[in-house]
């Protein structure tokens, strides 16, 4: 059972918030949903996942980005998430990237993160089935991200390359096995054993296979996060190791924000919409 919270009208669609108990999570959870106009029963429509970043909850997308005049034209829905479970007994860290906020979409074996830090298994099964259960949404999906989020679109959509379209990510964490943020992460949810952690690093997961899915990905040159934390040329690299093509642009004078995001997100759109549409 899900519970509206909040609903907004915005260019003929709707924007609305839910919050639903979750069985994966082990916690009650919100999610947001952009509905176009022409999501009807009789007129499904496809549905982008957008996951974000670190400290963020699914307002910030829904509320900065500036998607929805894109969405709507293109008739896609949009869905956000929260980041991380939520909740009293939730455990926490007092870092922002750890614990709440910062659930890095892995599935956590190590207490006391484990009871509830099943992120993964959430974004890929529990979400998409209230979602699909709830609204006019049709099976064809895409997943995109930012940051965190674009670590998350990355290794979510190459792990489980037949339930999605397309992959995108703004500034995404593409090695983080290797850079500071992915490395206190997983030291925590996943434990000491690396092995274990490559199964949700998107360098290690390209080498590893070829991926035949369509990839977008920006980063800003002007991002301070670029060299110790994104490491797109790592990217580049594992992906050509197997002959995998993606789509991989630097935008000049872009930084970490949500102002370059609102920036090319009817680029992403546009891209997810032709694949969704194929």
């Amino acid at each position: 059972m899900i519970t509206n919270i909040s609903q907004n009208k915005v260019f003929d669609g709707w924007h609305k918030q839910y919050s639903h108990d979750s069985a994966t999570l082990n916690c009650n959870m919100r999610l947001a949903i952009y509905l176009p106009q022409s999501a009807t029963s009789a007129n499904p429509v496809p549905v982008l996942y957008w996951l974000s970043g670190l400290t963020c909850t699914d307002e910030n997308f829904m509320q900065k980005a500036g998607a929805f005049r894109m969405a709507s034209e293109l008739g896609i829905a949009i869905v956000a998430p929260d980041t991380s479970p939520r909740g009293d007994d939730v455990a926490d860290d007092e870092g922002y990237d750890l614990g709440k906020g910062a659930g890095f979409y892995v599935n956590a074996t190590e207490a006391p993160w484990s009871r509830h830090y099943q992120m993964y298994d959430y974004v890929v099964k529990e979400l998409p089935g209230i979602i699909e259960n709830n609204f006019p949404v049709s099976g064809k999906k895409s997943i995109a991200g930012h940051s965190m989020g674009g670590h998350g679109a990355l290794t979510v959509g190459l792990k489980n390359q037949q339930q999605y379209c397309s992959i995108s990510a703004f500034s995404p964490i593409t090695n983080p096995m290797r850079c500071p943020w992915g490395q206190k992460a997983f030291s925590a949810y996943l434990g000491n054993n690396t092995d274990n952690w490559k199964h949700y690093d998107a360098c290690e997961l390209l080498k590893a296979s070829k991926s035949t899915l369509p990839i977008l990905v920006d980063q800003g040159d002007a991002d301070d996060f670029l060299e110790e934390q994104l490491k797109p040329e790592a990217l580049i690299a594992a992906a050509q190791s197997q002959g995998t093509e993606i789509d991989s642009r630097i935008q000049q004078g872009y930084d970490h924000s949500y102002f370059f995001i609102s920036s090319f997100i009817d680029d992403h759109l546009r891209f997810h919409a032709k694949h969704l549409g194929d």
